[in-house]
């Protein structure tokens, strides 16, 4: 029987609803990665499962395009099987928040035994090029183990455990693998923390398993909620874990491939450039901590699990479109902010950058207030540049909808506010050369102006329900 989160159990379920393609015979440098990237542009793109990789036995496969549609991300959160994308955004309404209240109830749990332990291979031994590790992008520095990882930390003074998703490049000849953990993020902090207190920061990565950890890692779970916490709440049931002997923190028993070992702040290695998610290779290549390996476990034919981010659609784009979409609306209602409506992370934006947010217009000033409110949010303030606040008879999800609403009801003198000075990102191609990672943004006000919504000029469109009515009585003019 499979452990829970198995990523065998999860590609089973995936193939069973026709959602799965198996490709033989793709080279790891560049060529697999290339098939990836034109799939995720496909109108329905669907996960691919490379096997017979060059120069690699049967068996040692590559995952990629896991969470890329409605009914693999719904049936991956466990909200449904046949979900479409109005099904999926009506399903997770209010879940972020139940989740993590719920975590607490659902911690992980220890266990002794898992297919995890088939192969176990100590540090000198080690060699993560046994594995078709990708060179994802032509113009990647090296071979990228961790794009769909789970990185495991441990807070040094509170005991928290962390779960992150951060770029790993193979190092030394597959001995070691270097990480670059974002500044700011909890994981990073951790890690700062350890060295600051011990010298030396332990980590357990995870590189092959259900989703879920996808999700979960690479999205803003609440500070102080451990992320297989969080797993365990959206499953229903705790995470079973391994303890690792060297570094005592737990490794996802359905894990396929895991490693554990410890950073330590002298121990760096040169790393990068990489194709990241804003669509750009981010910087010069520079030293970042690599990863002590002491010990590696894999099941017999591991599977990785592939995330390649890039140029927006990419591996996770659409993931996580959604989560932080709904995590957005969830906490401007949690808040306690009025006639909030819906709000959208815009994929083109990867996910970050671009927001809009509807909201029904109830005060004068409400449309700022909301605005500079979603800048700053826990789930949005990382990298954000723009927010957009519209009315509520607009979409916030159809960016056509959303410039139109720009374009008509914004005067950019009085309506356009600009933040700076704010959290960025080292990997932000509009960031000097050793600056530090700020940013700015702007948050625009595209509502009707509230002192005019009484006689704001009408909207030149058919009334919602007549036009449906239409719809219904006309059938055959608008038949496919």
């Amino acid at each position: 029987m499979e452990p829970v989160l198995s990523l065998r159990s999860w590609l089973a379920k995936v193939e069973s609803f026709g959602e799965l393609r198996h490709v033989k015979g793709a080279d790891w440098d560049v060529e697999l990665g290339a098939i990836a990237e034109l799939s995720y542009r496909q109108p329905n793109p669907v996960a691919l499962l490379f096997d017979d990789i060059t120069g690699y036995d049967s068996g040692k496969r590559v995952l990629t395009g896991s969470t890329g549609s409605p009914r693999r991300l719904g049936h991956t959160l466990r909200l449904g099987d046949d979900l479409d994308d109005v099904g999926l955004v009506a399903a997770l309404r209010g879940k972020p928040s139940q989740w993590a209240a719920a975590a607490a109830d659902y911690p992980a749990e220890t266990v002794t035994d898992s297919p995890l332990l088939e192969n176990v291979i100590d540090g000198p031994d080690v060699n993560l090029l046994s594995l078709p590790v990708p060179r994802w992008h032509t113009g990647d520095g090296g071979r990228y183990i961790g794009t769909g990882c789970f990185v495991v930390t441990r807070d040094p003074e509170d005991g928290i455990v962390n779960g992150g998703c951060y770029r790993m490049e193979v190092q030394d000849e597959g001995r070691s693998a270097t990480i670059n953990a974002v500044p700011g993020k909890h994981g990073a902090q951790h890690i700062q923390r350890w060295f600051e207190l011990h010298g030396k920061a332990p980590v357990v990565v995870s590189f092959g398993h259900d989703p879920i950890l996808l999700i979960t890692g690479g999205t803003e779970v609440p500070a102080r909620i451990s992320e297989l916490d969080y797993a365990g709440a959206i499953i229903g049931e705790p995470v079973p874990v391994l303890i690792g002997e060297h570094t005592g923190l737990p490794i996802p028993a359905g894990s396929e491939v895991a490693i554990e070992g410890w950073l330590r702040r002298d121990h760096v290695r040169n790393e990068g450039p990489f194709g990241e998610w804003t669509g750009y290779y981010s910087g010069k290549r520079r030293p970042a901590p690599a990863l002590e390996i002491v010990r590696m476990y894999h099941r017999d034919d591991p599977i990785q699990l592939g995330a390649p981010p890039g140029k927006p659609p990419h591996d996770y784009s659409y993931m996580r479109t959604v989560m932080k979409s709904a995590m957005i609306e969830d906490a401007l209602v949690g808040a306690g902010v009025a006639g909030i409506r819906g709000a959208w992370a815009h994929e083109s934006g990867g996910g970050r950058l671009f927001i809009a947010v509807s909201v029904e217009n109830r005060y004068a000033g409400q449309a700022k207030q909301v605005g500079h409110l979603t800048a700053q949010l826990p789930a949005a303030a990382y990298m954000n540049r723009f927010v957009v606040v519209v009315d509520a008879d607009v979409d916030p999800a159809d960016l056509g909808e959303v410039v139109w609403a720009m374009s008509t009801r914004c005067d950019p003198v009085k309506d356009i506010d600009i933040i700076p000075g704010t959290w960025g990102s080292k990997l932000d191609p509009m960031l000097v050369e050793g600056a530090p990672p700020y940013n700015s943004r702007a948050v625009v006000d595209a509502t009707r102006p509230f002192e005019r919504k009484a006689d704001f000029p009408a909207v030149s469109t058919g009334d919602p329900e007549y036009l449906q009515s239409v719809l219904h009585r006309w059938a055959e003019v608008f038949a496919p």
